[in-house]
């Protein structure tokens, strides 16, 4: 069974920054994207920031420019490096990741807060 664990989060002042990070342990079949989805308080969950196996990067407009996401192969590690951070990325952020088995996991969570 893979197991996801999230750190990194906390409370930041507007403008300020934050590191995730997501290491990923257990038994699973090849990974080909890790991700970090968002979840504000009475709202959907939303992508943020993907990477796939081949590098490729893709990111919500709300976060391009801002937000940066990068692996560790040789770690099984996925990180989310936040700059600029606005209060309206304030939410809890999961790291996910998608096998070649078309099979989804999630970690559980860690809080990003924002203050203005």
């Amino acid at each position: 069974q893979v197991q996801l664990v999230e750190s990194g989060g906390g409370l930041v002042q507007a403008g300020g920054s934050l590191s995730l990070s997501c290491t990923i342990s257990g038994r699973f079949f090849t990974i080909i994207s890790m991700g970090w989805y968002r979840q504000a308080p009475g709202k959907q969950r939303e992508p943020v920031a993907t990477i796939l196996s081949s590098g490729n990067t893709n990111y919500a407009d709300s976060v391009k420019d801002r937000f940066t996401i990068s692996r560790d192969n040789a770690k099984n590690t996925a990180y989310l490096q936040m700059n600029s951070l606005k209060p309206e990325d304030t939410a809890v952020y999961y790291c996910t990741i998608l096998t070649n088995l078309a099979v989804r996991s999630w970690g559980q969570g860690t809080q990003v807060t924002v203050s203005s």
